[in-house]
């Protein structure tokens, strides 16, 4: 049956050894609906159900997740009903399997929660039963007894329970009548019951019309012709060693394989006793997976097996004697799992750079699956031991990918992150998913000047804006954070004039004398100069910037002629690391600028 090619994988257990975070996911009813309904059609309102105001679906990034990855339905955000987004066909999704329920989840993003429903789509009687051939032959001996029975071909119907085939009739019924039996798996099937005894002379052949209906409302029917030939006396049927055959066999096993051998034996003798195998009932399926030997009962695979799309067959075989009577056996075919499936991941949001210093931060929410069964379906996810990130498992098969700590952007700037995800069959099959992360610059770093102490020698008497020497600093942040300002700070003694003796130049640190100096009008005086770059995110000194200041002592020294000169003697940094009583210790190293 075309339909049974269709099976969905069940959801496989998937174990981690990484805790649960406080979201959880929480079990909601099912729902229900009826297969062809039109797209459009209201199913529920997620939002009363789950307990949110509509207004929260957008603002929390509500979407809905079918685990076949198909958008059979649609969540309108304005609303919070739950839609259908295209018509569902219940024997394409499930085929022969029935309760039909999808899974489904509705993924709140933030924060993050997640919610299971189950949804099952009803059948409708929008399939007629169909035999597999419109006509049937079956041959009978003149000598057959009232009462014997002879199996027919079933019709097949794609729709399930009540909607299925329910009841067969025969027409007309002068000789036979028909019963109506169950067979597996909830199928019924004909058997033609003798009533009168046949007489080949009188009556060589018969044309039966045989009726198979389902339980519908209304009922929907199909009909075959039964083309009955009267046969001289053979009075042995082919009979099977054994009535029911179990197999197993791996579905990766090559094209050619054998399967099974099934046998059957005639007692009569010549023709009557010469055995030929068929497959019972015409199943496209059956016969395009399945070769069969009609002379030596040999059943091999003409087609690939697949456990995730067919995890069983059950075939029916006849063995029909050469004056046409026959036996049946049924062989069951369990397909085995391998590993022949590479876990899937999907990324469902990603951030592709997050600010240094910042703690317990989500990079990645992805999801992962294995259609693979047992083993071969369970998986382990895993990132590169070296990295200051972590994978949690958060709920059912989603994972997060969080940061362990505060990033520093000045030791790193950039991460590249190999998520692995590992399933435990044999043998193991992986895949891998990079992930690219920057880290973005704060303003966590002061500036700091690149020499803690100057000497500076300067005649009296020198020119008016003559350049007496430079500072310098740097700062380990980047861009607008790492841009330095210079500037003198006020001085110790509120009655030195400093803005008419020194001055700064804001970019580069260049220091001016603006008029000329005089030993013995002032023999020394202290300033200050600052360092200060603009910042948003950290404020050490309370007005906004990171800063580092030194203080200035500058004298005069005395001498003959014209060799006075004023002297930068040493800095003084309060916030100074090495500072005693506000005097920088190691005061004596000599810059080396000299000045005329």
């Amino acid at each position: 049956m075309e339909a049974e090619e269709e099976r969905f994988p069940t959801l496989r257990q998937v174990l981690l050894l990484f805790v649960f975070l406080a979201q959880t996911s929480a079990e909601q009813k099912g729902y229900s609906v009826a297969e062809e309904t039109e797209g459009g059609s209201f199913v529920a309102n997620l939002a009363k159900d789950i307990g949110l105001e509509v207004r929260e679906l957008s603002g929390r990034r509500a979407r809905v997740i079918f685990n076949n990855n198909r958008e059979h339905f649609q969540l309108n955000l304005q609303t919070g009903d739950l839609q259908v987004h295209e018509k569902l066909d219940r024997e394409e999704l499930c085929g022969p399997t029935e309760p039909c329920v999808l899974q489904f989840q509705v993924l709140l993003e933030e924060p993050l929660e997640v919610y299971r429903f189950k949804l099952l789509v009803r059948d409708i009687n929008d399939n007629s039963p169909v035999f597999p051939k419109a006509e049937m032959i079956l041959k009978i001996m003149e000598s057959t007894l009232p009462g014997t029975v002879f199996p027919l071909k079933n019709a097949q119907d794609l729709d399930v329970g009540i909607n299925n085939v329910q009841n067969y009739t025969i027409h007309p019924n002068s000789h036979f009548h028909v019963l109506t039996r169950n067979g597996s798996e909830g199928r019924k099937y004909p058997v033609l019951v003798l009533d009168k005894a046949l007489d080949r002379e009188e009556q060589p052949e018969l044309r039966l019309t045989l009726t198979a209906v389902d339980g519908g409302a209304p009922p929907k029917s199909g009909t075959a012709l039964v083309l009955i030939e009267v046969l001289d006396i053979n009075d042995n049927a082919p009979e099977f060693v054994q009535p029911l055959y179990r197999v197993q066999i791996l579905e990766n096993s090559p094209l050619g394989s054998l399967v099974v051998t099934v046998s059957a034996r005639d007692l009569d003798t010549g023709i009557n006793g010469e055995v030929s195998y068929s497959f019972f009932y015409g199943d496209e399926e059956i016969t395009r997976t399945f070769a069969l030997n009609e002379r030596t009962g040999e059943i091999t695979i003409i087609r690939k097996l697949d456990f995730e799309k067919t995890v069983s067959y059950e075939v029916d075989i006849k063995a029909s004697d050469g004056a046409g009577l026959s036996g049946k056996c049924t062989v069951i075919i369990q397909v085995v799992d391998v590993n022949d499936n590479t876990p899937e991941l999907k990324v469902v949001s990603l951030t592709s750079s997050i600010p240094e210093n910042s703690p317990e931060t989500t990079i990645a929410l992805f999801s992962v699956q294995d259609p693979d069964s047992g083993e071969n379906g369970r998986m382990v996810c895993s990132i590169q031991e070296d990295l200051p990130f972590t994978l949690k498992h958060s709920v059912e098969n989603f994972y997060k990918l969080v940061t362990e700590g505060p990033l520093d952007r000045e030791s790193q700037a950039e991460y590249n992150i190999t998520i692995t995800v590992t399933d435990m069959g044999t043998p193991r099959l992986e895949t891998q998913h990079n992930i690219t992360l920057l880290v973005s610059d704060v303003n966590d770093n002061a500036p700091a000047f690149t020499q803690t102490s100057y000497t500076l020698f300067l005649r009296e008497n020198n020119s008016p804006a003559l350049h007496i020497g430079s500072v310098s600093a740097t700062d380990r942040d980047a861009g607008a954070n790492a841009q330095l300002t210079y500037s003198l700070l006020p001085p110790h003694d509120p009655q030195l004039p400093l803005a008419s003796l020194v001055s700064i130049n804001a970019d580069n640190g260049h220091l001016f004398a603006l008029r000329a100096l005089d030993f013995e009008a002032l023999q020394a005086f202290e300033f200050r100069v600052g360092g200060h770059f603009p910042g948003h995110l950290v404020d050490i000194s309370g007005t906004g910037t990171l800063s580092q200041g030194y203080q200035y002592e500058v004298c005069l020294n005395g001498g003959s002629g014209t060799t006075r000169e004023f002297k930068f003697l040493k800095s003084v940094a309060s916030n100074h690391p090495g500072s005693v009583n506000g005097v920088e210790e190691n005061s004596n190293f000599v810059n080396g600028f000299g000045f005329n």
